[in-house]
């Protein structure tokens, strides 16, 4: 096991190709916050880099002075030898350094092709060439594995299409040093592995990948070196060949951490108190639903599902195949064109979720962890407490007014529960970095009475250690007799916390299994659409063999 260096390591082939980049003592505050202080960072020509840290750790905006969206307030910055301390944006995309950032930069209403060109279209005498935009973006779209049709409106794409857009514009631009920032969050594992190829290639041409990112998996398969970050300070220098992904979670956060990275391991063993209590009647039943949208007829198409007491239903599979439709549909943010969602309550009462509107289902028992935090989740202008209650307004209320003591005493039950950061309940939640953002809509959702857990993506975008607390949550809730349905693209989530594991393609369950069955090969060819024809995801119907 390599120790932490005590000096940024030169790079591979230093001599021959230099620097890329040099950041040092870099410092940037916000009013009292200090985001980065005495934050250093060397990386190499040809070279791939992971920068690791717990959320808030500062990463993100060290990211933001290397591209010029924030000044620091002190310290240099020197790309390729040249000092470029506090230069802007357009500088540095002029000088090839491309930043792809964790939240979505798009123009919804312009097309793929008219934001991947935006600033520099094709013309052809006075007139914008857009054959020229969608011809140069289907062509990068098809040389770097990224496909996504150029023709699409920004509006109309699913979450893992829009982080191939933003991959796409950066590469557009001629981006000879590219920080990714989340890349894979919202990747399937084919196309994680696409995305390698791409970086590979880039990094072979003498390109400069500077890789944020939570997954130690990805640090492992990708880099060569690694820095690691703690409240806003460079604290470790590590070569990926001599460590180990435990080492780096160690630096990141002070302690060791348990790790769920391989999704090839064989099935944890489950305890007593948290086997699924089958033979009881389901939470949650939803039988031949169906959901249509003005893009895409059937894109739910006829599924049925229980979910038992203790149990977590976990469905994986490629973004853009109905998992997103589905759990907004039973969430009511979306209606469902036939069958139906049935809630069984505390008292064994039965709820017919479609005849309900979202906030009734929330008083049913039903909470929601939605993929997307920033359109789903929060009002970034709000404070951290009144996030805390959205949706719950009426809990928190005397007569017609708010009651503000309830809502602050709320704050910091939920603020230390949740260990949030800073722990200002005051604080707009945009002023928190994108992981804790993320621990208030968990903390808001799993710090309440509910019956049914739906978990759409619910630790994207935050580290090691926020990730180990919330598998941990979801357990003790499972533990507890609640029902989850756990919707992850990271298919070792999925395989680390479920008890039956359901593939979705083409709107429809392709596939159930066991956990103690399933498994990253097992998974493979029903999530590309290679796998049998569809099933129900209910325990009492018989599952396909995989083939």
């Amino acid at each position: 096991m390599s120790a932490p260096l005590p000096a940024p390591p030169g790079p591979a082939g230093a001599s021959d190709t230099g620097l890329a980049v040099r950041m040092t003592g870099i410092g940037k505050a916000f009013g009292a916050v200090e985001a980065n202080r005495d934050a250093s960072l060397e990386v190499g020509r040809g070279e791939i880099h992971a920068l690791v840290g717990e959320n808030g750790a500062g990463k993100s905006t060290l990211m933001r002075v290397l591209a010029g969206l924030y000044a620091p307030n002190e310290g240099t910055v020197e790309v390729r030898g040249r000092d470029v301390t506090g230069w802007s944006t357009s500088d540095a995309i002029r000088a090839g350094v491309g930043m792809v950032h964790q939240h979505f930069m798009l123009i919804p209403t312009l097309t793929v092709a008219e934001n991947l060109t935006l600033g520099s279209e094709p013309v052809r005498g006075l007139q914008l060439d857009r054959a020229a935009s969608e011809r140069a973006t289907r062509e990068l779209s098809e040389r770097t594995g990224l496909r996504v049709d150029p023709k699409r409106q920004v509006s109309e794409l699913s979450v893992g299409e829009l982080q191939r857009v933003e991959i796409l514009k950066a590469l557009y631009r001629g981006a000879e040093v590219l920080i990714l920032d989340e890349p894979t969050a919202v990747l399937s594992p084919p196309e994680v592995q696409e995305l390698w190829t791409v970086l590979r290639r880039l990094r072979d041409a003498g390109g400069t990948i500077i890789l944020i990112t939570h997954k130690l998996d990805e640090v492992m398969a990708i880099s060569e070196k690694v820095t690691v970050m703690q409240q806003g300070r460079t604290v470790a220098w590590l070569r990926t060949a001599e460590t180990t992904p435990r080492e780096i979670a160690r630096a990141m956060v002070g302690r060791d951490v348990a790790l769920a990275l391989d999704a090839t391991a064989p099935a944890p063993k489950v305890t007593a108190s948290s086997e699924p209590a089958s033979s009881n009647l389901p939470l949650l039943s939803v039988r031949d639903l169906t959901v249509s949208t003005a893009l895409r007829n059937r894109c739910v198409d006829g599924v049925s599902l229980d979910i038992a007491p203790g149990e977590i239903l976990g469905i994986a599979g490629v973004e853009g195949n109905g998992q997103t439709e589905l759990v907004e549909a039973i969430a009511g943010l979306r209606p469902a064109t036939a069958g139906s969602i049935t809630l069984r309550g505390s008292d064994a009462s039965q709820h017919d979720l479609r005849r309900l509107d979202v906030r009734q289902r929330g008083d049913a028992g039903l909470s929601y962890i939605p993929e997307d935090r920033h359109r789903r989740g929060l009002i970034l202008e709000y404070t951290v407490a009144d996030n805390l209650i959205l949706g719950r307004q009426h809990h928190f209320s005397s007569g017609a007014q708010l009651d503000r003591a309830r809502i602050g005493r709320n704050a910091q039950e939920q603020i230390r529960a949740f260990d949030i950061r800073p722990a200002d309940a005051a604080l707009p939640a945009r002023a928190l970095s994108g992981g804790n953002q993320q621990k208030v809509v968990i903390a808001r959702e799993m710090g309440r009475e509910f019956q049914v857990l739906l978990a759409s993506q619910p630790t994207r975008g935050v580290d090691v250690g926020a990730i180990e607390f919330i598998h941990q949550q979801l357990r003790e809730a499972r533990a507890a007799g609640k029902a989850i349905l756990l919707v992850s693209a990271d298919l070792a989530e999925i395989l680390a916390l479920s008890d039956r594991v359901a593939v979705m393609y083409g709107g429809r369950i392709v596939t159930v299994m066991p956990r103690s069955e399933a498994s990253a090969e097992q998974l493979g060819p029903y999530m590309t659409g290679v796998g049998s024809s569809s099933v129900d995801a209910t325990p009492d119907r018989p599952r396909p063999t995989s083939p």
